[in-house]
């Protein structure tokens, strides 16, 4: 079973700082919550899904936290 997208990929999109990549996308997911419920509910994805997915297509860039 592969996970999609890959953890290695989305650690290089956040400069290789897993926390700065959980950060990013549990703020995403929020935000995506609060905007499409009527939409997460017949989704098949959920919300930190689709934020990894952002993430991953360049759609959210992470930004170091120290900046």
């Amino acid at each position: 079973m592969m996970i999609e997208p890959p953890i290695d990929e989305l650690t290089k999109r956040a400069k290789g700082n897993k926390y700065v990549l959980s950060i990013v996308a549990s703020k995403r997911a929020k935000e995506i919550e609060t905007t499409r419920r009527q939409e997460l509910a017949t989704a098949d994805k959920k919300a930190i899904s689709i934020a990894l997915d952002e993430i991953y297509e360049g759609k959210i860039v992470p930004s170091d936290i120290d900046e």
